[in-house]
């Protein structure tokens, strides 16, 4: 065989492995998202495929300007932490700055090479280091030590590790992308958090009266605590408000909120919504279920109108809120779950107690801290504001120029009776302002019923 045919053959050779290692690499940069992952991976399939002592993805952080190594081949922990630079710096910094590569033959010879990270300077060891660019930014630079080679060789490595540097460097954009990305979700979740703190905070449960400073001093008390809360009152007085105001003014405003009525709630169906099953459990039971327990862990778990519970039920719940642990329908495995647990009504539990509708035992697990949320006719210094407040809501959504109340609407107002509390008032004020002509509500505009 000549000299040509040689060198064409091991050339083949020598590119097949390249192409062996780049397709290599390329997989590795497909598993996973996080560079943190898989930088060590690609730094290890390097040294395998080719003749390096020492490997380094050092990388740019954009705020203050250091430049880090991400993750290195055959160095310890505390020679990696050594490896800190500022743009300009030693070779890696000039690399970063200019976007050029460096190549050193001789690593002796070279007054640029800082060695901070103490791995030697020897006559018989080559440096090479090559820029990671996303688009025209140079995010990060990819350096090897090599035994000596001459140029030439050092020039093929150099090509070498541009191409997996420009691999990297859509694995770095990528993780730039998502972690923008993520960082947008964040800033939306919490402004999403900051509009619900905000809307069910309890200075936004409109009214100044006495009976309601007393509820408002009342959720200022239990909400840094765990404590479960029965919240009591007529309906449409605002119950759920006054959970949503406990939950988001707690330690677990970033946790959920699960609601459950239990008056909507069929007796067939309760034990399943309430602690989930699991498949085959019952007729219907096509997959397992989380209930409201589970989708609650962490957070508040707000069960509205508790009185209906059915005693099978109530059973469970006691359970439930003693040993923070149940069962889902049709399984035997236990679940544990970190709820805190509020409730409401609008019966007079005391008396279903004496009655035997409702466990004595429960009651006094629900009763640890009531909030009793008074009728609107106990409130009428609050009526006027409310009627205000809705009327503005409700001129807004319809796009109509309402703007206040007659003197007369106000009398009536004041003599009605309410008998459905603030919801029955907010009802009220919608259908005025959808009849109302001009801009003030007139007595014809209310329901008849006032």
């Amino acid at each position: 065989m000549s000299d040509r045919e040689q060198s064409a053959v091991l050339t083949d050779v020598g590119s097949e492995r390249e192409l062996q290692l780049l397709y290599h690499i390329s997989c590795l940069l497909d598993t996973s998202l996080d560079l943190r992952e898989i930088v060590s991976p690609v730094l290890e399939a390097m040294a395998e495929y080719m003749d390096m002592n020492y490997g380094t993805l050092t990388l740019l952080n954009r705020k203050t300007g250091d430049i880090l190594i991400e993750a290195a081949h055959g160095l310890s922990q505390q020679q990696a932490r050594r490896g800190r630079y500022k743009l300009g710096e030693g070779v890696t910094g000039q690399v970063i700055l200019t976007g050029e590569p460096a190549l050193i033959p001789r690593k002796s010879e070279s007054p640029l090479l800082l060695d901070k990270t103490k791995r030697g300077k020897g006559a018989d060891t080559s440096f090479i280091c090559v820029p990671i660019k996303v688009g025209q930014e140079v995010v990060g630079a990819l350096s090897v030590d090599t035994p000596h080679k001459p140029e030439a060789d050092l020039q093929d490595d150099a090509r070498l590790l541009s191409i997996i540097a420009s691999l990297i460097a859509q694995a770095v954009k990528l993780r730039r992308v998502a972690q923008e990305e993520r960082d947008k979700l964040a800033e939306e979740n919490e402004r999403l958090k900051q509009e619900l703190r905000e809307r069910f905070r309890p200075s936004n449960i409109i009214g100044n009266s006495h009976e309601m400073q007393i509820v408002y001093d009342q959720i200022a008390q239990v909400s840094k605590s765990n404590a479960t809360a029965l919240i009591l009152g007529e309906t449409g007085t605002g119950k759920e408000l006054v959970a949503h105001a406990i939950h988001y003014n707690s330690d677990r405003a970033d946790k959920p909120f699960v609601k459950a009525h239990c008056a909507a709630l069929p007796e067939s169906i309760i034990e399943s919504e309430l602690f989930g099953h699991v498949k085959g459990a019952f007729t219907g039971a096509v997959s397992d279920r989380k209930g409201r327990f589970e989708m609650a862990h962490g957070g508040t778990l707000f069960l509205d109108e508790i009185g209906d519970i059915p005693p099978a039920i109530q059973i469970k719940l006691l359970r439930v809120l003693q040993e923070r642990e149940f069962e889902r329908v049709g399984d035997t495995r236990t679940i544990k779950v970190n709820v805190r647990l509020i409730a409401a009504t609008n019966r007079n539990l005391q008396d279903m107690v004496a009655q035997g509708k409702f466990r004595e035992d429960l009651y006094y697990r629900l009763n640890v801290f009531p909030i009793y949320v008074p009728a609107l006719r106990k409130r009428k210094a609050d009526i006027v504001l409310l009627a205000d407040h809705f009327l503005g809501h409700y001129a807004k959504e319809q796009r109509k120029n309402v703007r206040r109340l007659s003197s007369a609407v106000i009398d009536m107002l004041m003599s009605y009776h309410w008998p459905g509390n603030v919801r029955e008032l907010e009802n009220c004020m919608e259908r005025a302002v959808l009849v109302a002509e001009g801009d003030v509500i007139h007595p014809y505009h209310p329901p008849p019923t006032l």
